[in-house]
């Protein structure tokens, strides 16, 4: 018997590893590997997500047999969030068909609210290992969800350090001669307090805030 055919295969694994390791037959990947090309995940591509978010939704008002929409409010806090890079997205498009599919059919009326949004927003990153009480959690307490998705990963490590500190002292001025402790006796005249304050500033937080 004859066959005619050609074969597309994907992984998310380096078969080249594999063969190495004695986990994946040499031979069959000679056979196989022709032409390889690397697929970004959808982490990597931002700007395939709202239009995937519309088809989704589109799809699901199709089987429920009314309309599903984000309201206004809603859809902007989810595609900020989902184009963030708190957002990891490792189950690429299953993750992010799961997610729409669990809105849409929380949404009464066909709507999408912002609490189903956020308790969405907590669910994924629950799922990503960054819920709450992990590694964030006095950030997420402190500047919500919203704000910590728009900060770097830089910011996010540098202010959680600040703030540990501020806890550990009695008043601004404590923390900022510890934050500062080197910098100050390389400057003129200093206040701590101040530097700090402006720190703060730059994320709409104050002592009392913390």
């Amino acid at each position: 018997m004859k066959s005619d055919f050609q074969l597309i295969a994907g992984t998310h694994r380096d078969l080249r590893q594999d063969v190495a390791a004695g986990r994946f037959r040499e031979d069959l990947f000679a056979r196989i590997n022709l032409w390889t090309y690397e697929l970004p995940s959808l982490a990597q591509r931002p700007e395939d997500i709202e239009p995937n978010i519309d088809y989704l939704l589109a799809q699901q008002s199709a089987e429920i047999g009314c309309k599903v929409s984000f309201n206004k409010e809603a859809r902007r806090k989810y595609l900020q969030f989902a184009t963030s890079q708190a957002a990891l997205w490792q189950g690429n498009f299953r993750d992010l068909g799961a997610s729409i599919l669990r809105l849409s059919t929380l949404a009464e009326g066909g709507r999408i609210t912002d609490d189903l949004v956020e308790y969405e927003v907590q669910r994924l990153s629950k799922l990503w290992g960054q819920a709450r009480e992990t590694e964030f959690a006095g950030l997420t307490e402190i500047l919500g969800l919203e704000q910590l998705a728009e900060l770097d990963l830089f910011d996010r490590l540098q202010l959680q350090a600040v703030l540990s500190v501020c806890r550990e002292c009695k008043n601004l001025s404590e923390a900022g001669r510890k934050l500062f402790a080197v910098s100050r006796t390389q400057r003129g005249s200093t206040n701590d307090a101040d530097r700090l304050r402006k720190y703060l500033a730059r994320f709409n937080l104050d002592w009392s805030n913390l």
